[in-house]
């Protein structure tokens, strides 16, 4: 599964980094890190990250970033 944050309109809120851990991170105090390859066994948490986003900065799936490559 590929995911795509877009770190312009990310506001640092990391509720994706409590929602999967394994995926979203924090460096510092707002800066997030993310692993944009991930496995499709972290799809549903992944996707629940996605919901709680509250400025909708994470776009995943198999289309996510196919313009950014």
């Amino acid at each position: 599964m590929r995911i795509v944050v877009d770190l312009n309109r990310c506001q640092g809120y990391a509720q994706c980094a409590f929602l999967a851990p394994e995926v979203f991170f924090l460096r510092g105090d707002e800066a997030l890190g993310y692993r944009p390859r991930v496995s499709d066994d972290q799809r549903e948490r992944v996707g629940r990250a996605v919901a709680a986003c509250p400025v909708q900065a994470i776009s995943a799936g198999p289309a996510a970033g196919a313009d950014v490559d």
